[in-house]
C-alpha cells in the first residue's frame, strides 16, 4: 500500500476547512494540536492557511482511558493554550485518527478549560478503524489497514511510514 502525501493532504485539508467554517459562520477559531502527531500537522496546516494564530498544544496522557494499564509516557509534558476555551471556537487537530480514545481524552481536558461554543475535528488521517463514536471533520485522506498495520507520523516535517506490526 502506497501512503498519501502528507504535504498534500495539508493542502487538501486548508482547503476544505476553510469551507468548513465559513459554512458555518466561524471566522476567528482557536487552534489546537494534540502532542505531538497533532501539533506537527497544526503547525504545517497553520502555514497553508498562511495564519499566524497562536496554535495551543494537548497533552492527553492523563486523560486517557488506558492511563492505568499504560501507565506514563516518559515524554509527557503540560498542555499549553494561549487562549481562554470557554465560549470559543475549537479547530482540534491531530494526526491519525484510529479508535477515537484520544480524541475523547483531549475532548475531556479541553472541557476542564471551560466551555466551547463548538470543537471542530481535524485529522491528517482516519484510519476507520473506530471504537469510539467519533468522527472528523475535515479529513485529510481516510485509510482501510489490516488489523497488523499502523501508520506512523514523524516530524515536524510529516513524513508517513507503514508499520506490520506482525514482523
Amino acid at each position: 500500500m502506497s501512503l498519501p502525501n502528507p504535504a498534500e493532504l495539508i493542502s487538501q485539508i486548508a482547503i476544505r476547512l476553510d469551507a468548513y467554517l465559513a459554512q458555518r459562520g466561524i471566522s476567528e477559531p482557536r487552534y489546537i494540536g494534540i502532542r505531538s502527531g497533532g501539533v506537527w500537522v497544526a503547525q504545517a496546516l497553520l502555514a497553508e492557511l498562511g495564519s499566524d494564530a497562536p496554535l495551543g498544544t494537548l497533552d492527553v496522557s492523563f486523560y486517557r482511558d488506558d492511563f492505568s494499564q499504560n501507565g506514563l509516557h516518559p515524554q509527557v509534558r503540560p498542555s499549553a493554550l494561549p487562549f481562554e476555551i470557554e465560549g470559543q471556537h475549537l479547530v482540534l487537530i491531530d494526526d491519525v485518527l484510529m479508535s477515537g480514545r484520544t480524541i475523547r481524552a483531549a475532548m475531556n481536558e479541553l472541557f476542564d478549560y471551560g466551555r466551547p461554543a463548538s470543537i471542530t475535528l481535524v485529522c491528517l488521517l482516519d484510519l476507520d478503524a473506530g471504537e469510539l463514536p467519533i468522527r472528523p471533520n475535515v479529513v485529510g485522506a481516510t485509510l482501510n489497514l489490516a488489523p497488523h498495520e499502523r501508520v506512523k507520523l514523524s516530524g515536524p516535517e510529516l513524513a508517513l511510514e507503514l508499520q506490520d506490526l506482525a514482523l
